[in-house]
Parts: C-alpha cells; sequence; structure tokens
C-alpha cells in the first residue's frame, strides 16, 4: 500500500522508499497519471486523500472530486479514498473533498492525545485540536476556516501583498502593491529558512529560485528595483511578511491551545521545523523524518493499514 495525497499545487507519495513531492499545478493541466504511475508496482495498491478539488480548473468540488477519482483509479484501479467521515470509499462521493487533514488526525489522536497539530505546507496551514476526533469529522473547509482550523498561508505560495498591506522602509510607511510580484517562498529563501532546492513551485516572474532573484522579486512589491531600496530594504519586506505571517499562525495555535488544554503542539509540514521553535512545539520530522513532509500522504497510508491490520 502506499499513500498519495493529491493536493492542487503538490502530489505528495509515500512509499517504502519515504516521502516523494511533486509540484503539479492541476489547473495548468499537469500530468497527474504520469506522476502516480511511477509509483505503481505488481500488487501495489493506493489509499489516497485529496484537496485538488478546489483547482479553479473545475465547475465545483464533485466535478474535481470525480476526475482525480478517475485519474487515480486509471492507474490504481482498486484505489480507496479516505473522506471526511473517517471512512474509506471506493467510488467518488462528496466527503472526499479536502480530507488529507482529517487522515493526519486520525494517524495521530493516539500518539498524542490532546495535542494541538499544526500543518504547515505550500499553500496553507492546518490547526487541528486532536482532542475530540468525533467533533472533527464532516468539517468542510469553510467550517475549518470559520473555526481557525485552516489558516491560508504557507511557505511558498503566499502572495506577499496578501499579508502585507504597507511596510517600512528607512521609517517611511510604504504601501505595496497588489500585484504577484513575490510569495513567501522569496520571503523565507531570503530569510534562509528554505534552501533554493525547497523552492519548488513556479516563481512569479518566471525566473530564478535564488536569493538574488527573490530580493529583486521583493523589491517590486513596493513598485522598485533592488537599486532603489538596497538589499536591506528588500529584506525588511521579508522580515514584515514574516512577523504578520508568524503572528497569524501563531494566535491561531493559541486559540485552538485554549479550547483543547495543556497538550503540546505538534508541528509538521515544510514549516513544521520553523513554527515548532515558534510555540515551543513538537516538531514529527524529529519522530518521523522526511515523511512528516508529506504527512497526510504517509497518514492516510498507515490508516489504512491499522484499521486492516486484523
Amino acid at each position: 500500500m502506499i499513500g498519495i495525497d493529491v493536493g492542487g499545487a503538490n502530489v505528495k507519495v509515500v512509499d517504502d522508499r519515504g516521502a516523494h513531492i511533486h509540484y503539479c499545478p492541476l489547473w495548468k493541466g499537469a500530468p497527474l497519471a504520469d506522476l502516480i504511475r511511477q509509483y505503481r508496482v505488481s500488487g501495489e495498491n493506493a489509499a489516497v486523500v485529496m484537496s485538488g478539488e478546489l483547482a479553479d480548473c473545475f465547475n465545483d468540488k464533485a466535478e474535481g472530486i470525480r476526475f482525480i477519482v478517475d485519474v487515480v483509479r486509471s492507474v490504481f484501479p482498486d484505489a480507496v479514498f479516505y473522506g471526511t467521515d473517517g471512512r474509506f470509499h471506493d467510488r467518488a462521493v462528496p466527503g472526499l473533498a479536502a480530507a488529507n487533514w482529517l487522515a493526519s488526525a486520525d494517524l495521530l489522536r493516539d500518539r498524542y492525545p490532546g495535542a494541538v497539530f499544526v500543518d504547515i505546507g505550500s499553500t496553507t496551514t492546518d490547526i487541528i485540536p486532536l482532542g475530540n476526533f468525533g467533533a472533527l469529522k464532516g468539517l468542510t473547509d469553510l467550517l475549518r476556516l470559520q473555526k481557525g482550523y485552516l489558516i491560508y498561508t504557507g511557505m511558498l505560495r503566499t502572495n506577499v501583498s496578501c499579508m502585507v498591506r504597507s511596510v517600512s522602509l528607512e521609517g517611511v510607511p510604504t504601501p505595496v502593491s497588489s500585484e504577484y510580484f513575490a510569495c513567501s517562498a522569496d520571503v523565507h529563501l531570503v530569510l534562509g529558512h528554505i534552501l533554493p532546492k525547497d523552492y519548488t513551485i513556479d516563481t512569479p516572474d518566471g525566473g530564478n529560485r535564488d536569493v538574488g532573484a527573490a530580493l529583486r522579486r521583493l523589491a517590486r512589491v513596493v513598485c522598485a528595483d533592488l537599486d532603489e531600496i538596497g538589499r536591506e530594504g528588500a529584506t525588511r519586506i521579508a522580515r514584515e511578511f514574516w512577523d504578520q505571517q508568524r503572528e497569524l499562525v501563531c494566535s491561531g495555535i493559541r486559540n485552538a491551545c485554549s479550547q483543547s488544554g495543556e497538550g503540546p503542539v505538534v508541528c509538521a509540514g515544510i514549516g513544521g521545523n520553523l513554527f515548532a521553535r515558534v510555540p515551543g512545539g513538537i516538531d514529527l520530522s524529529t519522530d518521523l523524518g522526511t515523511v512528516s513532509d508529506a504527512l497526510p500522504a504517509y497518514a492516510v497510508r498507515e490508516v489504512w493499514i491499522r484499521d486492516h491490520s486484523s
């Protein structure tokens, strides 16, 4: 059994060799079937979760779910799909939409009872109190947004102007452009939170994935060239974005902790190590290794094995 997490931007696969993460923008017609076919071996089946049904290439979630189920089953005919009811399904049903976070919670609830689980990925941050798993079942992304369990900010794909409306340059308050000039990957690369190899998405300008190119993109956020505001000014934009992003996520963590009591904060995803340091939490990569970067894919595999081991 392998685990597959089909997101709108990334496909994550966990098998006996470890975790494999592929940039796969569904809205651009990325070859989903070709990507997962390389993991098919004789007798292997797949347990699947998804969130890619929300990609804007689909008219609605139902169309996205059908597409993902059909593509996966063209490669793994007996694939099973985990839903927000905490059960596995063999066909497209509405409850398959955005159930990847629940698979992670299903796996972790016994290992870290009473914990708040934080999974910060390329696009979003899940903040999940694990103390009452039953209360999590059936939650849609809309309900999770309303409860503060889903925050739409991530380590790579967040538009810088979505997080900051104004920055201080040499003491002068400076409004930012709302254009997609720079993203959170540029911020975290400049601040040393990620390496160039971790910058796995398309850059906003189609340019390079290095610190110099990231600084130039950040300068454009205030409609400037890098020589107008200097490296210091561009780095200031990155720091102000990070201050806002960190506070947004940590505020969500504090709210979840107030609901769940004194349990630990358990962090995963590509930002797991970074955010484990912020609230003083537990970095799951210490326990699970690199599969923590693809936790829903690992979790859906392990939950299927757990539920079918007898």
